[in-house]
């Protein structure tokens, strides 16, 4: 891919997940984070290292899933970006089961589900418009 379909390939990625991710977080799974892990949530929300995730992880994104997806079918982008999505998300929630007290299974479940899904979605979107730049 140009240097100009890459990056627009990121900035749909980007924005796509930051999208539907705010749709997760903020209406769908709120009350499921809220009961199982309500007690470990801060009231201050440290804006600067969630936006570095929201900066970062497209870019895995598209280094793994839109990258090397770029002339097959949006089948494969899709795959690729729900592996890259459900290894991500299982590494962080397996992780939280293995060393914090009180991490909820189900919420565990869900989570590595809703980064396969988001992942897959961002990277196909990306990976979608690039082609119809420059």
């Amino acid at each position: 891919m140009t240097l100009t379909k890459t990056l627009t390939a990121y900035a749909v990625t980007a924005i796509v997940l930051f999208a539907i991710d705010m749709v997760w977080l903020r209406v769908i799974a709120m009350n499921w984070y809220q009961q199982g892990i309500g007690h470990l949530m801060t009231a201050d929300v440290k804006l600067w290292a969630a936006g570095l995730f929201y900066l970062l992880y497209p870019v895995g994104l598209v280094l793994f899933a839109v990258g090397p997806g770029a002339d097959a079918p949006l089948w494969r982008t899709a795959a690729l970006g729900a592996a890259f999505g459900f290894f991500a998300y299982a590494t962080y929630d397996l992780t939280n089961l293995a060393t914090l007290k009180g991490w909820p299974l189900g919420l565990a479940a869900a989570d590595v589900a809703w980064g396969t899904f988001a992942s897959a979605v961002a990277a196909t979107a990306g990976r979608w418009v690039a082609p119809h730049v420059g």
